[in-house]
């Protein structure tokens, strides 16, 4: 079968790199937002644009053990129900958390498949990483491995290849995307994250959907009170769910509790909000951060869910500016993403 063309022509421009007045780059891609039902609202770009959802799929892989009764069953804190969610720093409260969560799951971090990498909070910092080797425990995805781990002791299923595709919890989990993002398992592009955990291709406005769901305060037919719970631990304890100086902390904390918001890798930025039962994905094509920030601020503002104070707030996000080696600004990242009312 020949895969769709989803060529830059479909998508449009997100954000502007400028070098004095001259336009220097220029970084497309598209948005889509929805409501619970899936209505489509607004958009730019391509909508359907088949988006591989990273770690913006977070919430959804944590959905069956939170369904299951795992957090109950293990006694995990709100804030470490934040952490199933997490692209998290890797900062000491981070590391702390994630042992304690596997302690009492009667887990170790030498059971953790996510692999290893330097703790994110230096390159928040601007710090230079000290060498490897470095802990498990301090990866971005710790957190939901925990839980997965969790969940195979919870509903005693072994641990030893709880990442692969066949296995009872990650059948679990694509019942959990195909529900949430209203996608067919059979149309599902699977592909396998960074952190070795299988995920997956949904259309942009099947995350958004996600996420529209995932906000709502009525409890889900298939999942109860999980989507709530996780929310609500999300809002609550966005520094367990991001990090210092990162951009969900900055949203969630900017939000005041009404914005769940999770970035995935290569461009991707999803956000519920629970006051409009609306769910809003943004995917930069060329997969570039600095591209994806000014669009999701912008996105919010032209939704008209800033106010004075929040737009002053997210003002650092919205136009970075960009700076040489001397530290002479030489130019800035600015929105250039217009949205579009759907057709009733």
């Amino acid at each position: 079968m020949t895969a769709p063309d989803h060529g830059a022509t479909a998508h449009v421009r997100l954000a502007e790199v400028t070098r004095g007045a001259v336009v220097e780059s220029v970084h497309y891609g598209s948005v889509a937002v929805v409501d619970a039902a899936g209505r489509l609202l607004y958009s730019a770009g391509d909508p359907r644009f088949p988006t591989m959802t990273r770690s913006a799929l977070k919430p959804l892989q944590a959905m069956p053990f939170v369904a299951a009764g795992g957090i109950e069953r293990f006694g995990y804190t709100p804030a470490e129900v934040a952490l199933l969610c997490a692209s998290h720093a890797g900062e000491p409260r981070h590391v702390a958390a994630v042992a304690g969560m596997l302690a009492r799951a009667g887990c170790t971090a030498d059971e953790l498949q996510c692999g290893t990498h330097a703790p994110g909070f230096y390159e928040v910092r601007g710090e230079v990483p000290p060498q490897p080797p470095y802990s498990p425990l301090a990866h971005n995805c710790s957190g939901k491995h925990s839980g997965m781990l969790a969940y195979c002791v919870h509903c005693g299923l072994p641990k030893d290849s709880y990442l692969a595709f066949d296995h009872p919890l990650q059948q679990a989990i694509r019942a959990s995307v195909a529900h949430f993002t209203g996608t067919p398992e059979s149309a599902l592009a699977a592909g396998i994250d960074g952190c070795s955990a299988p995920n997956y291709a949904v259309p942009l406005a099947g995350l958004a959907l996600a996420y529209a769901r995932l906000a709502s305060v009525d409890d889900d037919p298939a999942f109860g009170r999980a989507p709530r719970i996780l929310a609500d631990a999300m809002t609550a304890h966005p520094e367990m769910v991001s990090g210092e100086g990162r951009n969900d902390l900055a949203y969630m904390r900017t939000g005041r509790g009404d914005w769940v918001a999770k970035i995935g890798a290569e461009g991707v930025q999803a956000i519920g909000v629970r006051s409009r039962g609306w769910g809003i994905a943004v995917k930069v094509v060329d997969g570039a951060k600095r591209g994806l920030h000014p669009a999701t601020v912008a996105v919010l503002d032209e939704l008209g869910l800033l106010d004075a104070g929040q737009r002053a707030e997210l003002a650092p996000w919205r136009e970075p500016a960009v700076r040489n080696y001397r530290g002479i600004v030489t130019g800035q990242v600015r929105p250039a993403v217009v949205l579009e009312r759907a057709a009733p």
